[in-house]
């Protein structure tokens, strides 16, 4: 664990001294070397057993999976965020890429905490970073706004967690997963038992985020720079989805009753989330929006607390968190040369980018799921174990699945196909950068195929 943890507090110091003409490419390259240095995690066997463990941290193959997407995701933010920030003053590059590391730093040990509480710590620090990135990077002056929503959605979910999370170690006399597992189950009958189990889920369904409590995501996302959406997308909704694997297993016997409102707003949120893609005009908001949908199938898997529903989840969280973030990757690129995320005003960009074109094709497919892409490997095993919990959920998941695939497509043609906008008289070229940032997120969903059990062992 120290391998990975150390040189990444070192990247800290590194950067606020390495001289200005070297700083993105030295800390691209350690940041890179930090990420395949994390490979060594997949290592372990798979299955429920505990790896790498010390005294307050562990693996396993719940968490593993999670841990190395976070690292592989901050050399891919550095090299998105280059462009953007090369005007920027050399104190505030800095900062930008301190603020990206010390997210890493709390992300690892919140992903490896064998202690609840100080998960719980972690979970709350990456809010500073990735507020600080939303209000000082972001792009228009509602940033301030959308941080504002942010913080207070998370803080206000957060706090029944923490109150939770003490009466647990009142009664057990302990916040270790490694012990908690052992400790005899908690008859839960009062209403204050009941009040408990919506206090320890409340803070992971709006950090997934559960719909109906989603008004923060698409004003966040809009708002960030391409690294906070990045990071948004691809690891801290992934946060919430975690929490509530490791929690349910501890609320086990209320859940199969209570249960059942939360996984149908799920359900009705992937309908919903959906419907409003199809109507979207701003590019990096239907991006948001279609998380919203995909972390509902997740949350519904997860609620159901089979090991088809859980293994499907995880899979789903790991492809979501590639595909997402390559999206978002190029939405950018093309903000960068039209300077407008309506799609309206960008579109017919494959006569004038074809290769950037293939990226959106290839990437606009994983999206909708297609065989033989992790992302449907994750969708169906959902949809079997929600199928085999209720039968009438084939109905609002195939929906869902079915405008998924149309809003996918729409984001598709609507960007690259058509005329082009009479008010685009010039464009800057695709760089090499760009091509290899898209190509870093695509690559391991396909190698994913090759070797699935790499996102799926938990269970196993």
């Amino acid at each position: 664990m120290l391998k990975i943890i150390v040189p990444t507090i070192m990247l800290i110091p590194f950067t606020l001294m390495a001289p200005s003409k070297w700083l993105w490419p030295t800390t691209l390259i350690q940041s890179l070397t930090i990420s395949i240095l994390s490979f060594i995690w997949l290592k372990a066997p798979a299955g429920t057993n505990w790896n790498n463990l010390n005294t307050i941290t562990a693996t396993d193959g719940l968490s593993t999976p999670l841990m190395v997407l976070s690292c592989w995701l901050l050399p891919l933010m550095i090299l998105a965020s280059q462009k953007h920030m090369t005007y920027e003053p050399l104190s505030r590059q800095r900062m930008f890429i301190v603020l990206m590391t010390s997210l890493q730093i709390a992300l690892v040990i919140a992903f490896s905490a064998t202690e609840l509480l100080l998960f719980y710590v972690m979970f709350e620090t990456t809010l500073i970073p990735t507020l600080i990135l939303i209000t000082r990077w972001g792009n228009q002056a509602e940033r301030l706004n959308a941080g504002t929503y942010f913080l207070f959605y998370t803080l206000a979910g957060s706090l029944p967690l923490l109150v939770a999370l003490l009466l647990l170690q009142n009664t057990t006399g302990t916040l270790s997963l490694l012990t908690l597992q052992y400790t005899p189950i908690i008859s839960m009958t009062t209403t204050a038992d009941k009040l408990w189990w919506a206090g320890c889920l409340l803070a992971f369904l709006v950090k997934m985020p559960l719909y109906g409590m989603h008004l923060w995501l698409p004003k966040a996302h809009v708002e960030a720079p391409i690294a906070g959406s990045m990071v948004l997308a691809a690891v801290l909704l992934k946060l919430g989805g975690y929490g509530m694997m490791r929690m349910l297993i501890l609320l086990q016997p209320l859940t199969k009753e209570l249960s059942y409102s939360f996984i149908v707003l799920a359900l009705w949120g992937i309908i919903m989330t959906g419907m409003i893609c199809l109507r979207q005009t701003d590019l990096k908001s239907l991006i948001a929006y279609s998380s919203v949908g995909h972390m509902g199938l997740v949350a519904g898997g997860i609620l159901t607390q089979t090991s088809w529903g859980l293994t499907g989840a995880l899979v789903l969280m790991i492809a979501h968190g590639l595909t997402s973030s390559a999206l978002f990757c190029l939405a950018n690129i093309n903000y960068e040369r039209t300077h407008s995320r309506t799609m309206l005003l960008a579109r017919g960009l494959q006569m004038l980018l074809p290769l950037m074109a293939t990226w959106w094709f290839m990437t606009s497919l994983a999206n909708l799921a297609l065989p033989p892409l992790p992302n449907l490997m994750g969708e169906l095993v959902i949809i079997t174990s929600l199928f085999n919990w209720s039968g009438w959920t084939i109905a609002v998941t195939g929906t869902g699945m079915l405008i998924t695939a149309g809003y996918s497509l729409y984001m598709f043609l609507m960007t690259q196909r058509g005329r082009i906008p009479t008010h685009i008289i010039s464009i800057d070229p695709s760089h090499t950068r760009e091509h290899l940032l898209i190509i870093l997120h695509l690559l391991p969903l396909l190698l994913l195929v090759m070797k699935p059990e790499l996102i799926w062992g938990w269970i196993t």
